[in-house]
C-alpha cells in the first residue's frame, strides 16, 4: 500500500501558493515599502528554488540574512585547518563535505590541501569522526566543527564520549556560531548610528537551529528592537505564510514572536540537546563572521 509523504506535497500546492500569494499582495498594498530578512541559508534556496520572490509585490523586499555557518566562516579559521593538516603528518582532518571548497587564503581549500598531502576525510556524522579516533590509535583525529546550534548537541556528544572511552587522539576545533548573537549583530548597528537605521521590519526565523533552542530566545528582540520574528519552515508554504504574518504584524502595530513550524518547533525546544551544548562548550565572547563583522556568541568546546 503506497502512502503519501507527509508535510511534502501540501506545503507545495499551487492552488494554495496562489491564495497566499494574493493575500500578501493585499496586505501589503498600504502605499509603504517593507523589508523582511530571511535569516536561514535554507529559506534563501526556499524563497529562489520555487520563485517565491516573482510572486512577491514590489513594495516588498527580502533581504538575505548571514546564512549557513559554513557561507560565513571566516577565512583565518580555514587558514588554521590547513596549516593543521599540513604541518603534522599524524593529523587526519576530518568535517563535513560543504566545508572542504571553502575558500581560504593563497587560493587553497580544505580540498586543495588535501591534494597537496595533508590527509582530509570527509565525514557524514559526528560519531563517523570519532570511530575514525579509535580505529587509528596512532593518529591525531582532529574535527573541523561548525554550524549553529542545530550542531553543536552532536559535537558535544562525541566530545563527551571521547572522554569516557579516554580517546586523547581526538580533538576539536571547533567553529558553532550561536543564532541570538548574530541577529542582535544585525540589529545593533556600528557607534554612531541610531538603532532606527537598521531598515529591516522583521524576520523569517530559522527553522532547524529553532527546533534546538526554541522560539523563547527572540522574544527579547522583538521587544527590544520592536522587529517581528516568525518562525518558519523550508517548504514554500511555510516562507509564504510567513510572510504574510509579518505583514499583519507590522500593519497592525504589533511586534511579537509568532510560530508559524508548530509541527516542529516550540517556545522551549529541546531541552536535552540544550544541555549537551551547555555541558560541553563555553561561551566565546566575539567570532568573527564574513559577513556581519564580530557577532557576540561562539561555542568554544
Amino acid at each position: 500500500m503506497k502512502y503519501a509523504m507527509k508535510y511534502i506535497d501540501e506545503f507545495r500546492d499551487q492552488a494554495l501558493a496562489a491564495g497566499l500569494a494574493r493575500a500578501i499582495a493585499h496586505e501589503a498594498d498600504t502605499g509603504r515599502d517593507y523589508a523582511f530578512m530571511e535569516f536561514c541559508g535554507g529559506h534563501t534556496h526556499t524563497l529562489s528554488r520555487y520563485g517565491i520572490a516573482d510572486l512577491l509585490p514590489p513594495t516588498l523586499r527580502m533581504i538575505h540574512g548571514p546564512g549557513c555557518p559554513v557561507c560565513v566562516l571566516p577565512i583565518g579559521r580555514v587558514d588554521m585547518a590547513i596549516r593543521l593538516a599540513l604541518s603534522r603528518p599524524e593529523v587526519i582532518l576530518c568535517t563535513y563535505g560543504d566545508c572542504l571548497r571553502v575558500p581560504a587564503s593563497d587560493g587553497l581549500s580544505l580540498l586543495k590541501a588535501k591534494a597537496h598531502g595533508a590527509d582530509v576525510r570527509m565525514v557524514y556524522s559526528t560519531a563517523d569522526a570519532l570511530a575514525l579516533a579509535r580505529r587509528e590509535p596512532g593518529r591525531e583525529v582532529v574535527f573541523f566543527a561548525i554550524g549553529f546550534e542545530t550542531t553543536t548537541p552532536p559535537t558535544a556528544l562525541v566530545l563527551r564520549e571521547a572522554a569516557r572511552q579516554g580517546l586523547a587522539n581526538f580533538s576539536v576545533i571547533c567553529n558553532h556560531v550561536l543564532t541570538p548573537a548574530a541577529i542582535a549583530a544585525i540589529l545593533e548597528p556600528p557607534d554612531g548610528i541610531a538603532p532606527q537605521a537598521v531598515q529591516i521590519d522583521g524576520f523569517v526565523g530559522p527553522a532547524h537551529v529553532s527546533t534546538v533552542i526554541g522560539s523563547r530566545p527572540y522574544e527579547a528582540f522583538a521587544a527590544t528592537y520592536r522587529k517581528p520574528v516568525v518562525i518558519a519552515g523550508f517548504e514554500p508554504l511555510d516562507v509564504m505564510q510567513a510572510i504574510l504574518m509579518l505583514l499583519r504584524q507590522v500593519n497592525t502595530g504589533r511586534a511579537v514572536v509568532e510560530n508559524e513550524f508548530t509541527r516542529a518547533v516550540t517556545r522551549d525546544g529541546n531541552l536535552k540537546a540544550q544541555a549537551l551544548g551547555v555541558c560541553a562548550a563555553e561561551l566565546q565572547s566575539v567570532f568573527f563572521s564574513r559577513t556581519i563583522g564580530e557577532p557576540r556568541g561562539a561555542a568554544r568546546d
